[in-house]
C-alpha cells in the first residue's frame, strides 16, 4: 500500500511539472515580449547618448531607381528614431509605462518619376532595441497614379500580414507566416550591433517593397548572407537578386549606400539592373518640431529640393 502511495505522489509530480512547463510554452507563444531570438544586447552609454538625445537621424540619398527595365533618378531618406512602443497593440505610446518597448523605428522613403508619373514609397520598421527579438510591426505603402498600396506585418505568435492592392488576385489579403528574419529588420539591426547580424545560409522574408515592386509572394526565401567590415550582402538565388548595405564599420553604423540587383520590368523589357542610393548628408533633428516655413531650408541642407 505504501509503494502505491508512493507511486501515486510522484505521478502526480510529474503531472504539475508537466502543466507548468506546458503554461511556460503556451505563454512564450502567446506574449511577443518574451519570444527571444538572442540574448539582449546591453546598451553602451554611446548609444544612448546618440538615441536619446531627443532627436532623430535624418539622411538623404541620391537614388538611381531600377523600374520598368530602366533607372529613374530620384532622393531617399532613412529616418532613424527611438520612441516607445506598446507591444500588445503595437502602436507608438503616448504616456510612458514600464509594459512600453524601447524600439529603433526605421521610416524609409523613396521618391522618383516613371515617365510621366511619379513613385512614393514608404516602409516602417518598429525594432526593440533589447536586439533579441524579430520587429515587433513592419509596414509599407506605395502610390503612384494608378493606385495605392498598403502592407502590415504584425509580430503575435506567429507574423500576421495583411495588404490591400488594386491589382486583380492583390486585392485584399490576410494570412499568417512562422517567424523568421525579416529583410526590413535588419536595417535597424544594423544600427544596434552589426556583428549581431545573421549570416550563412538562413532564410528570410524580403522586404514588402521588393515583394510588391515585383509581384512576388511575401514569404521566407533562401538567401545566403555575409558580413564583412562595413558590407552587408544578402544573396536570394531563387529570386536572383542580390542586396548589399555599406555602412560605418564604427559606431552609429551609419548605412553610408546600397546596391539592389534584380530582374526590372517584364516581358521583352526586363533587364538585369542595379538600384543605387549614395548618401548626400546626414542631420540630427527634431524634425517634427520642424514644420513652419522657415524650417524648409533643412531641406536645402540635406539637398532634397
Amino acid at each position: 500500500m505504501n509503494s502505491f502511495i508512493k507511486i501515486f505522489v510522484l505521478l502526480l509530480l510529474v503531472v504539475s511539472c508537466k502543466e507548468k512547463e506546458e503554461g511556460k510554452i503556451l505563454a512564450s507563444n502567446f506574449d511577443p515580449a518574451i519570444q527571444t531570438k538572442a540574448e539582449e544586447t546591453q546598451l553602451s552609454q554611446e548609444f544612448k547618448a546618440y538615441w536619446y538625445a531627443g532627436e532623430a537621424e535624418i539622411s538623404s540619398y541620391e537614388l538611381e531607381q531600377a523600374r520598368y527595365g530602366e533607372i529613374h533618378k530620384g532622393k531617399a531618406v532613412l529616418i532613424y528614431v527611438t520612441e516607445d512602443f506598446l507591444p500588445e497593440v503595437q502602436v507608438k505610446a503616448d504616456n510612458q509605462s514600464p509594459k512600453n518597448v524601447s524600439v529603433l523605428k526605421l521610416n524609409a522613403t523613396k521618391n522618383f518619376n516613371t515617365g510621366v508619373y511619379p513613385y512614393s514609397v514608404m516602409q516602417s520598421v518598429f525594432y526593440p532595441v533589447s536586439n533579441n527579438q524579430h520587429a515587433i510591426k513592419v509596414s509599407s505603402s506605395m502610390q503612384e497614379w494608378c493606385g495605392h498600396v498598403y502592407a502590415q506585418l504584425n509580430n503575435h505568435d506567429t507574423f500576421e500580414i495583411m495588404s490591400h492592392s488594386y491589382f486583380e488576385g492583390e486585392a485584399d489579403k490576410s494570412f499568417k507566416l512562422n517567424k523568421t528574419v525579416l529583410e526590413n529588420e535588419l536595417w535597424t539591426q544594423l544600427r544596434i550591433d552589426p556583428k549581431s547580424l545573421p549570416t550563412g545560409a538562413i532564410e528570410i522574408i524580403p522586404s514588402f517593397e521588393y515583394t510588391r515592386m515585383r509581384h512576388v509572394p511575401v514569404k521566407p526565401y533562401k538567401a545566403n548572407v555575409a558580413l564583412t567590415a562595413g558590407s552587408y550582402t544578402i544573396n536570394y538565388p531563387d529570386l536572383n537578386r542580390n542586396l548589399t548595405i555599406s555602412f560605418n564599420p564604427n559606431f552609429p553604423y551609419e548605412v553610408l549606400s546600397w546596391e539592389e540587383t534584380f530582374q526590372s520590368g517584364f516581358g521583352k523589357n526586363a533587364k538585369t539592373l542595379t538600384t543605387k542610393a549614395t548618401k548626400l548628408k546626414t542631420i540630427k533633428s527634431s524634425y517634427w518640431n520642424k514644420n513652419s516655413n522657415k524650417d524648409e531650408s533643412l531641406r536645402d541642407t540635406l539637398q532634397l529640393n
